[in-house]
């Protein structure tokens, strides 16, 4: 059963043509094997049989006078009403059996047809000798002083049916075949059409192109996809409206508490309710960083390198090292630019609050780009290795507003990378700390 599993294509349409030809063939060799089991080999027994009863009939002639003259009248006569040919070698051996060869099956299966009924009708002792290619066979027969050479046509003992028939069904069949393959690639093309929009809508792009085409279920599936991707959107739009109007109203009320706190006298449950705050606002933020998205942010080319270079020269003020080394030049990815970028320092900037230096390598591996980022920090338990991709979720459980958010950096990061088509994990890193590893198509 996984045999066939590994021989049977992968596709729909190769998988709709093997459907399809299976049959043909198995109609093909069962009808070809009837055709000369019983059609062209009853009708080949038939002209030997013929072709035998005329020698002999000739031979019986021959043998009562083998004068020139009665050789010459018997030849003139065979040749014109039996295409016959007919010459007396007087004296003359009789030649030596010929080996049929490799030559065609039926050529083989004719000369041991006509074998078999001389044998059966002259009692002399004869050879056959046959040249496929002049299309012409010659029996020698011998007599009592001499050999009888009678030649004929190949004609006399073949038809063209046999190849007639074999043309006109294999070349109705592969016609056939042909107007198949055609209605069958029209028929996948929409479900083509259709996994490439779910596609393209899963990574954020958008199909205004599609619409429905091809069979009833095919049209029922499109509506469907079209459906679902409408109540998404509207989905989305009423999410971003209402984070919109929450933002709005939660930023009114903390911009009258920053104002009132600074209108106080500075004291320590001053400075206290003025972290409180600050504490509420990156929250906020994060919060609606999460939810929000990326808008309506066009795919382009980027170098990774750059971005890279970018990201690290925003750290050096952190006093944190970063290794580029690795990153091979030239790289590029076709995604959201500023998402994509905000994943990466999402990633570098979990690793500069634990680690002192970062190494960053690139490279591509079977069509796909492979992005490491490790770093010489404590790492997390590998326990927590799917936990921490989770929202609110974060490797230090202390919430330390010094060395972390609200732990929505790497749920952030795995939303944007998923919706590139991407894959994220995590691993101990070979310098002791954490190795975050993408690989991108």
């Amino acid at each position: 059963m996984r045999l066939i599993k590994k021989i049977l294509p992968r596709t729909l349409l190769g998988r709709s043509l093997i459907i399809l030809i299976v049959p043909v063939v198995l109609i093909q060799v069962i009808t070809t094997y009837m055709f000369f089991d019983r059609h062209w080999n009853k009708m080949n027994t038939r002209l030997a049989y013929a072709l035998s009863g005329e020698i002999a009939t000739l031979l019986s002639l021959v043998q009562s006078d083998s004068s020139p003259e009665n050789v010459q009248k018997t030849d003139l006569y065979f040749k014109a009403f039996l295409d016959l040919s007919v010459r007396y070698d007087a004296g003359a051996p009789l030649p030596e059996k010929q080996s049929l060869g490799r030559g065609a099956i039926w050529e083989t299966a004719m000369v041991k047809k006509l074998r078999a009924q001389l044998d059966a009708q002259i009692e002399k002792d004869f050879v056959v000798q046959t040249n496929f290619k002049n299309r012409e066979i010659a029996v020698y027969v011998q007599m009592k002083d001499g050999v009888l050479k009678i030649s004929f046509p190949q004609r006399r003992l073949f038809s063209s049916s046999g190849y007639v028939f074999l043309l006109w069904m294999m070349g109705s069949s592969l016609l056939l075949l042909l107007v198949a393959v055609v209605f069958m690639r029209n028929q996948i093309r929409p479900i083509r059409k259709l996994a490439v929009a779910a596609e393209r809508f899963g990574k954020g792009r958008d199909t205004p192109s599609f619409k429905p085409e091809g069979a009833l279920e095919v049209r029922q599936a499109a509506n469907a996809f079209l459906d679902m991707r409408r109540r998404i959107q509207r989905q989305i739009s009423q999410r971003t409206e209402m984070l919109a109007g929450v933002s709005h109203d939660l930023r009114t009320p903390l911009t009258r508490m920053k104002l009132q706190l600074e209108m106080l006298p500075d004291s320590q449950d001053v400075r206290d309710l003025k972290a409180d705050v600050h504490d509420m606002e990156r929250m906020i933020h994060g919060y609606l960083d999460f939810v929000r998205g990326d808008g309506d942010e066009q795919y382009a080319s980027v170098e990774i390198a750059s971005i890279f270079e970018k990201l690290a020269a925003g750290l050096k003020h952190q006093n944190v090292r970063v290794s580029l080394d690795d990153v091979e030049k030239g790289l590029r990815l076709m995604v959201r630019p500023m998402a994509f970028e905000r994943a990466l320092g999402n990633i570098m900037n979990n690793a500069s609050k634990y680690a002192q230096h970062i190494w960053v390598k690139a490279s591509q591996e079977d069509k796909k780009i492979q992005i490491q980022i490790e770093d010489d920090g404590p790492g997390i338990p590998e326990a927590l290795y799917d936990e921490v991709f989770k929202p609110f979720v974060r490797g230090d459980s202390s919430r330390n507003a010094e060395t972390g958010g609200v732990g929505l950096g790497l749920a952030i990061t795995m939303d944007i990378v998923h919706a590139h088509g991407g894959k994220i994990t995590l691993s101990p890193s070979s310098y002791g700390g954490l190795c975050v590893t993408l690989r991108m198509p």
